[in-house]
């Protein structure tokens, strides 16, 4: 069905995640389209949109891990954390290649980041940089993070070149603010781009202008990938037409001995029809979310 799966888009630097979404809802004519964990604007690259009744994959694919391509420049440091943003440090100086190297691992594992005062996170019903950009001083609160993967691709100071492989909720920005105060020249983000969001990578996405010239022509439904291939991670329950009728319904169905964890519920067609969820030791699939009617 072409209003229920996923679009992946490598957004362009410019355009908001908001205003692609639009853009897509406007092409398709599909009223409900939402994305799996938002880009900033000068950030470019994988951007998941889930069309339809898929939006409520949204809560699974936006807690996937991410993967960045960034390049930090050093010898300033901003209040946003990138290149936007007003500069409150300015050293003009360089590490060496060796010191950040020597200061990498620090960032690498289970840590503790600092978001940035010009973040979405909201405090108290306002988002900070509502706050920030009034003048304020948002009370943020540190959060773990995990850095599965971080590696030097290549530095000619002033500009660090990193690749980036991080849970959900991780602020590059602030690992670029806070590399630069740790390394005593200050730092910002240049320049990012998102290559790899859950099970979606930079390949499986179209650029946003060959998909606006698809909607021209109406050739866009075969950027649509089926919703079945979503959550790849989700063990898969093929069902018949009983099971089905039992799922529209709500009710559990079967499950092997010792089953445990998330399941999709796939039709012997290829179609998602439901997550399911280990129940009762494992007895029964229990359906979370159903997708059929």
């Amino acid at each position: 069905m072409k209003d229920f799966g996923i679009l992946v888009v490598d957004k362009p630097v410019a355009p908001t995640s908001h205003q692609v979404v639009n853009l897509v809802r406007q092409g398709t004519r599909i009223r409900k389209v939402g994305h799996a964990g938002t880009l900033d604007p000068r950030a470019s690259g994988v951007l998941v949109l889930c069309l339809g009744s898929a939006t409520r994959l949204s809560e699974y694919l936006s807690t996937s891990v991410k993967r960045y391509e960034a390049t930090i420049r050093f010898g300033s440091a901003t209040r946003t954390y990138d290149s936007e943003g007003e500069i409150i440090l300015e050293t003009g100086k360089s590490p060496t290649r060796v010191q950040i190297e020597h200061m990498l691992p620090e960032f690498r594992g289970e840590i503790s980041q600092m978001p940035p005062a010009f973040s979405a996170i909201k405090i108290r019903g306002r988002k900070a940089y509502e706050i920030a950009r009034a003048g304020g001083e948002p009370q943020l609160k540190p959060r773990k993070i995990t850095i599965f993967d971080l590696q030097l691709k290549s530095y000619t100071a002033p500009d660090l070149s990193l690749a980036i492989e991080c849970s959900a909720g991780t602020y590059i920005r602030s690992i670029a603010h806070d590399l630069g105060e740790r390394l005593g020249t200050g730092a910002h983000l240049a320049a990012l781009r998102r290559t790899r969001s859950g099970p979606f990578s930079i390949d499986d996405a179209v650029p946003l202008p060959k998909l606006e010239v698809g909607f021209m022509v109406d050739k866009w439904e075969r950027y649509v990938s089926p919703a079945a291939d979503a959550l790849p991670e989700f063990h898969i329950v093929e069902i018949g037409q009983d099971e089905l009728e039992q799922i529209r319904y709500g009710h559990r169905i079967s499950a092997k001995n010792g089953s445990e964890g998330m399941a999709r519920a796939i039709t012997l067609e290829g179609d998602l029809v439901a997550i399911l969820e280990a129940v009762e030791d494992g007895m029964y699939w229990h359906p979370r979310k159903v997708f059929v009617s």
